[in-house]
């Protein structure tokens, strides 16, 4: 698997851009319902109704066909239809599930209020179900779904919350280690106030990544981490304490099209070796076309705003009709991307 090379590349200190990983976050079914799989546009842009699970499946396969990302993440309800079609049969994707569904990720429920209360654990994905098929596997059986898996935890600045969220994943590693399933680990921001600065958010939750780390052994240890990008100053601080962990950033809201190739840009340049996104790919006006031009901007053939360019570009000759004009959607938006392009303009 293309994924196991460039995390051995990565820990062996062997990094180049080229080992960067992109993974595409198609796993918003845990957290909502029928507006997971997005909006089914027109070419002039307009849109109806929502793309059907089946339509669904058809973009995530045609992401996977690609051959550009990396990692392919997914609902185990959905991988089990996607190696149905056989669409991971040969390729160099590496298929993963999201293993817990924390409160906070319920967002996309519509008319719901989840997201506004402190995070809660929980859990639906069964890891023996997900990578043989089955409760009670034979010794020795082949992995029919997937051995790897997203985990998300959300630290509240609350002792009980927090111990809660330590303990259910603590529960969740000693279920990986009996099933021989790895997994990476997501750390979000706190979801509701905690007492907090915005400016000690990226602090906080960096050492509360490494406290709940401390007591973990090799063996159990994450693949990679995947976290908000909080900053350069952040990011940086992260990457650089431990080498042999490796730390992705999240793709966050959709932004615009230079939200999406500034965040891959600057994560890269300031020690992050994977980027996991969900809505800035989900909700392109070409899927493919966005990650075909996010390989390139990390390998730095083409700088972020060339890339939004390049990107309407390709548009035009598809006549299908941008979300934005260029003029707007060459605009960074994000605080935190905003910070470092000011730091990178000052250097």
């Amino acid at each position: 698997m293309r994924l196991e090379q460039k995390l051995e590349n990565i820990r062996a200190g062997r990094y180049t851009p080229a080992d960067f990983m992109i993974a595409d976050a198609k796993d918003g079914d845990m957290g909502s319902g029928v507006s997971a799989s997005a909006p089914r546009r027109n070419a002039d842009g307009s849109w109806q109704r929502y793309n059907t699970r089946s339509e669904f499946l058809d973009n995530i396969q045609a992401i996977i066909e690609q051959d550009i990302v990396d990692i392919m993440l997914v609902s185990a309800s959905n991988l089990e239809l996607l190696h149905e079609r056989g669409a991971f049969a040969g390729s160099a994707v590496k298929p993963a599930i999201r293993a817990n569904d924390t409160t906070d990720c319920w967002g996309g429920v519509r008319h719901a209020i989840y997201p506004k209360r402190p995070s809660r654990p929980f859990r639906t994905a069964n890891l023996s179900q997900v990578m043989y098929g089955t409760d009670t596997p034979e010794p020795g059986a082949p992995i029919t779904g997937t051995d790897l898996g997203l985990y998300s935890i959300t630290f509240l600045n609350d002792v009980e919350a927090d111990a809660a969220a330590l303990e259910a994943f603590t529960a969740f590693r000693a279920d990986a280690a009996a099933n021989g399933f790895k997994y990476f680990l997501e750390v979000f921001n706190p979801n509701v106030p905690c007492g907090l600065e915005p400016e000690q958010i990226g602090a906080y939750v960096n050492d509360c990544i490494l406290r709940c780390l401390a007591g973990v052994l090799k063996a159990h240890r994450p693949q990679f981490l995947k976290i908000p990008f909080n900053g350069p100053e952040a990011l940086e601080e992260l990457a650089s304490f431990d080498p042999s962990l490796v730390v992705g950033v999240l793709g966050g809201g959709a932004g615009t099209t230079r939200d999406t190739f500034e965040l891959i840009a600057q994560a890269e340049r300031f020690g992050g070796r994977l980027a996991l996104f969900g809505r800035k790919i989900n909700l392109a006006e070409d899927p493919l076309e966005v990650v075909r031009l996010m390989r390139e901007v990390v390998n730095g053939a083409v700088a972020p705003e060339e890339a939004v360019r390049a990107y309407h570009g390709a548009l035009q000759k598809k006549g299908i009709r941008s979300h934005r004009e260029l003029a707007d959607d060459r605009k960074v938006t994000e605080a935190p991307l905003m910070r470092a392009a000011s730091q990178q303009r000052a250097a």
